[in-house]
């Protein structure tokens, strides 16, 4: 029998404490090799630290909740190592497999950091995730407003590893439990479906995969941004007149359809130079100063879902180079070829309810962004219009602008001059498209 102190191992880089979690044995209790012995967590990843050999846990050193540094004992265990000729092969052998398991942790530690890297840290209600449950929940497919459903019984409350596969197994027995039911209905007599048929003429259409995402990122921004939605109009009856001159030679010439789209992600992009704090997120009680300007245009998909593809830097593109971007992007969005790197990295939306005639509309932030552009449909109206001989009525083309925003962060003041500079950008907007 030999005693051996049990240390802290390397968790990786950068890493030099861990919390003890929770002891998953007792002093005194007989564990085989690589039985979990504790559970740790560092602000990086949960881990368990296995038993490196067959042995009994003599003394715990580190109780739960204490914070110990790498490379100090957390325990002393008791191997069941006999002295024998080949002694210096065994101890040589448990050397290797403890390296082994240190190996084995900071290979899931990677992976854990691969899959929790562009996930939230907090639930909608502002419970902290460790990046391992992070990591299970993306593998899972859990979305954050349902992590905020389960119990935690880590420390304060915190959701551990335990919790979300306990949760996982909950709803693999709800699943059954559905399905056993499903097939009991559909065992009943012919005549007791028949009746059943007759109560309820309703059609139950499941969510798609894209639709569930969908709905899951509505629910989130609401919960986690209190809206605010402000409305100004705007007369482009000069934009729109140019815009007709120019749109059967713009065609001709470059092979789409110059459309309003790229005049009102130009504007908004000049507005946003000019009121960064509108290009911003939020992390927690950190406001993130966007350095560049990628502007997410929602299209409307065949099947009848959205996606957003952005236009990075739009502040750098000319008119020529925005219609580019925005036709290119439409076409490949509509046929499902759009690249990963293309719908993310957007700071700033703007979605288009007058592409089906609706006036305006009062958009969902796209979250983590913190305010997005709606662009109600262009109409002749009669409008009052001031001279320098007076008032007068005419015939206008004027559309409306509504802009929601996020008022943790943006107030009604800002919001109203950014709205109002859009709206004076697009009422004396000068082209500077060049055509042959």
């Amino acid at each position: 029998m030999a005693n051996v102190n049990i240390l802290l191992p390397a968790m990786g880089e950068g890493v030099i404490e861990a919390t003890i979690i929770k002891w998953l044995v007792t002093e005194g209790s007989v564990v085989r090799e690589d039985d979990p012995l504790v559970e740790v967590a560092t602000d990086k990843v949960d881990s368990e630290i296995p038993a490196p050999a067959d042995g009994k846990l003599v003394q715990v050193i580190a109780r739960e909740g204490s914070v110990v540094k790498v490379g100090e004992v957390i325990a002393v265990m008791e191997y069941t190592v006999s002295v024998s000729a080949d002694q210096p092969e065994k101890v040589d052998k448990e050397v290797e497999r403890i390296r082994e398991t240190i190996s084995g942790i900071k290979k899931e530690k990677e992976e854990v950091e691969t899959l929790s890297h562009d996930l939230k840290s907090r639930t909608p209600s502002g419970r902290f995730l460790s990046p391992l449950v992070r990591s299970i929940a993306a593998r899972e497919k859990i979305s954050y407003s349902d992590l905020d459903k389960i119990s935690g019984t880590g420390m304060d409350g915190r959701i551990t590893k335990d919790d979300i596969l306990d949760y996982m197994e909950s709803l693999r027995k709800e699943e059954k439990e559905r399905q056993d039911s499903a097939l009991k209905k559909e065992l009943l007599p012919k005549e007791s479906k028949r009746e059943d048929k007759r109560d309820s003429q309703d059609e139950i259409i499941e969510m798609d995969r894209v639709r569930k995402l969908i709905a899951e990122h509505m629910v989130l921004s609401k919960k986690t941004s209190p809206h605010v939605t402000s409305f100004i109009d705007a007369d482009v009856t000069k934009l729109a007149g140019w815009r007709n001159s120019v749109k059967e030679k713009f065609f001709a010439t470059e092979g789409y359809k110059l459309t309003l789209t790229p005049f009102f992600i130009d504007a908004a992009a000049r507005a946003l130079s000019e009121f960064p704090m509108i290009n911003i997120s939020v992390d927690g009680n950190n406001i993130i100063r966007k350095k560049n300007i990628n502007i997410g245009m929602a299209v409307a998909l065949p099947a009848g879902n959205l996606i957003v593809p952005v236009i990075k830097n739009a502040d750098e593109k000319n008119l020529n180079g925005l219609a580019r971007s925005v036709s290119d992007l439409a076409h490949r969005a509509r046929n499902n070829k759009l690249k990963p790197e293309e719908i993310t990295g957007g700071t700033f939306t703007i979605t288009n309810f007058g592409s089906f005639d609706n006036l305006a509309g009062t958009p969902i932030i796209n979250q983590p962004q913190v305010a997005i552009l709606g662009t109600g449909a262009v109409r002749k109206i009669p409008a009052v219009i001031e001279t320098p001989e007076g008032d007068v009525i005419a015939i206008r083309n004027v559309m409306i602008l509504s802009l929601s925003y996020d008022h943790r962060v943006i107030d009604g003041a800002l919001a109203g001059k950014f709205l109002k500079k859009i709206k004076e950008i697009l009422e004396n907007y000068l082209p500077d498209i060049v055509l042959p």
